[in-house]
């Protein structure tokens, strides 16, 4: 019964999510509740799985309510910009060049874990290029999303929050033994920005426009793309002027954050505090840019709180235990032990067909309770569905930055799924095996 409850508010939970019919937080809130009640459980009982939820993520929320408020000062102050405004000068004029550069830019652009961000701020400043070289804005988004994935395994990003409330732990700890894989990841998309250049640059050539197309950047068109990057943006927030003092502050918080001597939220919490004084010393400012950056970081928030009740439902009810029990007795024995890189090699069409957070917060508990019952590390299970998922959140309907994305370009969602979704695949299980190979899974 209790397997038949458990797997009644994942699926419940899931579909709610997948058709729009309610957010997350409502989602993973009210049906877990109902289904505790149905399962027989009094408010005693749901008082004591709310709190384990609750003390399991509590870390987690703090962290990315100072993370996202840290990454918003500091993409306020203007500080990616003249690395994103270097690769745009250095791309012009050479299709192949000018997709390994896009491949590079997203990299850097998403360093704040922010799909929303990074699409606003390379998309109106690299299409411009596009358009004068006769490039597919198609590949544009698409190496964009591919390359903020790889960077969506950075602590203070959505994938390794979730990951942390499913498993337990800190973001930190999690991520580090990823940045292996955001490295290899990396030279894997700069790789696969070149062999789309290639292909890119034959289909120009074929086209009838190609003599046209082909042709080098001019200055106005240059002039025009950087001018959109410049514009990004509140122009009274930049501080040009204190861009090596931001760097500085950026590279010692990551340091802190791979040696950890304290918690990251705390870690995160300072780096804000500095960042202000550093940049906008005076305390209205501070306050006004808190407020602006506010919902994003509640909102991420109020998801992880929200997922943490779900899961300390379905955990401290004994739900969790009873679907693994029993789907261990229907699963071929064989299959037990590598459910995990399985699932994780389907993890972007996952996305698309249950979206990011049902993904994390009801496929994930399900394959790490089952294969933590045949001796596989809980990190493991959750390394390979992560890696097989992270960069399928930009190529999902699901997701509101992928029709940020589609509109900033002005192309079709339809047609940008179809141009892309197996490049998306293919990439992801290349990333899930290549996790195999050095140990990682």
């Amino acid at each position: 019964m209790l397997s038949i409850i458990g797997i009644s508010i994942i699926l419940i939970t899931v579909a709610l999510l997948i058709w729009g019919k309610a957010s997350p937080i409502v989602a993973m809130i009210i049906v877990p509740l109902v289904g505790a009640f149905v399962a027989g459980f009094g408010p005693s009982d749901i008082t004591s799985f709310f709190e384990i939820g609750i003390d399991r993520v509590l870390d987690v929320a703090i962290m990315f309510i100072f993370a996202i408020l840290f990454f918003g000062v500091l993409q306020d102050t203007g500080f990616f910009e003249p690395i994103i405004r270097g690769m745009v000068r250095l791309t012009k004029g050479n299709v192949v060049t000018v997709a390994v550069g896009t491949a590079a830019i997203g990299t850097i652009a998403h360093l704040d874990g922010a799909g929303a961000t990074t699409f606003l701020l390379t998309i109106p400043a690299l299409l411009p290029l596009y358009k004068r070289l006769g490039m597919s804005p198609y590949l544009l988004v698409m190496l964009v999303g591919i390359s903020a994935g790889i960077m969506n395994m950075v602590p203070w990003a959505g994938p390794t929050g979730r990951v942390a409330s499913v498993i337990g732990g800190d973001p930190v700890d999690i991520w580090v033994p990823l940045i292996p894989m955001q490295l290899i990841g990396i030279i894997l998309v700069l790789t696969l920005g070149f062999v789309l250049g290639l292909r890119e640059k034959k289909r120009i050539q074929k086209t009838a426009h190609s003599e046209a197309a082909a042709t080098t950047m001019t200055d106005a068109d240059l002039n025009e793309a950087l001018e959109s990057i410049s514009n990004s943006g509140d122009p009274k927030l930049k501080r040009y002027h204190l861009i090596w003092a931001n760097a500085i502050l950026f590279i010692l918080l990551l340091i802190v954050l791979i040696w950890n001597p304290l918690p990251s939220a705390y870690i995160f919490m300072i780096g804000l505090v500095l960042a202000l004084m550093i940049n906008y010393p005076n305390v209205q400012t501070q306050m006004d840019l808190i407020k602006a950056h506010s919902p994003s970081a509640l909102l991420m928030a109020a998801v992880i709180l929200s997922a943490g009740t779900f899961l300390g439902v379905l955990d401290g009810s004994g739900m969790l235990e009873s679907i693994a029990v029993d789907s261990i007795a229907i699963l071929p024995a064989a299959v037990l032990p590598v459910l995990h890189i399985i699932v994780g090699m389907f993890g972007v069409p996952f996305d698309i067909i249950t979206s990011t957070d049902a993904y994390y917060f009801a496929l994930m508990p399900i394959v790490e309770s089952i294969t933590s019952e045949v001796g596989v590390v809980s990190a493991s299970s959750a390394y390979a569905m992560m890696i097989g998922n992270v960069v399928g959140t930009f190529v999902s309907p699901l997701a509101p930055a992928v029709w940020l994305a589609v509109g900033l370009a002005g192309i079709d969602m339809g047609k940008y799924i179809r141009y892309s979704f197996f490049w998306f695949w293919g990439f992801s299980i290349v990333m899930v095996l290549t996790a195999v190979l050095i140990g990682v899974v």
